[in-house]
């Protein structure tokens, strides 16, 4: 029996670095800003030239306003459903988003809304379902709300320490909705994730360091967080190891 093609989405940073995914053979992207936070909503400005730039890869947006927890105020929802709407302008293939009740069960009521607004994109529901309380109610109620897909590490720090609630996530979830294992997922360890959760479409970053190209630097004044370690490295999906999970 002929082997399910692998789906690689790839967490790309910048419209350059979704090139270097579809350059690599990727079958879609998650555009984010802010990877450090967790991932936030890119600007229009990147969408626009990550669309301008590509021609056959799949562009899903992250529609996040912010790092931290999932519980989102008013203002914070009016701002995403702002920013379904942009992205939906623009032409993208699909959005990804979640959200949670302060007891850390998903809001059906704002999830549904987020998804009527996004209708007819494609819908990912994000790694908020790895701090959900029970992840089998979550999973109903994400695929009720008609989302396509699950981003998640199966509730651990990473995909194969998640390998068993991964597992039976995909057997519970059949054909009703994908699961998508992510976190943790790199090219020495996709194939046991694969073979162990039966998953077919997997997350990562294959990612590598850009260096400045800036002669002068003045590294006495940081332009952001101590935690930052050098100002003058970047990071940038590489198509090589976009190559390497396929």
């Amino acid at each position: 029996m002929k082997k399910t093609k692998r789906i690689i989405e790839i967490c790309a940073n910048s419209a350059q670095s979704c090139v270097e995914a579809e350059a690599g053979g990727a079958s879609r992207v998650e555009l984010c800003a802010s990877i450090p936070e967790g991932g936030t909503t890119p600007s229009y400005g990147e969408i626009k030239a990550a669309i301008a730039h590509t021609h056959k890869i799949d562009i899903n947006v992250i529609i996040r306003p912010r790092g931290g927890d999932f519980l989102y105020t008013e203002k914070e929802i009016e701002s995403m459903l702002y920013d379904i709407d942009l992205v939906k302008s623009l032409g993208v293939h699909g959005v990804v988003f979640g959200c949670l009740t302060k007891e850390e069960d998903v809001d059906v009521e704002l999830l549904n809304k987020l998804v009527a607004a996004a209708k007819p994109l494609s819908i990912t529901f994000h790694r908020a379902f790895d701090v959900c309380r029970d992840p089998f109610v979550a999973l109903e109620q994400i695929i009720e709300a008609g989302c396509d897909r699950i981003l998640t590490s199966g509730q651990q720090p990473d995909a194969v320490k998640g390998i068993p609630l991964l597992t039976e996530l995909v057997k519970r979830a059949g054909d009703r909705i994908i699961i998508m294992p992510g976190c943790g997922v790199r090219e020495n360890n996709i194939a046991t994730i694969e073979e162990a959760t039966g998953a077919k479409e997997f997350h990562t970053s294959a990612r590598s360091v850009v260096y400045s190209k800036m002669e002068y630097r003045n590294e006495n004044v940081p332009m952001g967080s101590a935690a930052v370690t050098s100002e003058f490295e970047t990071v940038e999906t590489d198509r090589s190891k976009v190559a390497a999970y396929l």
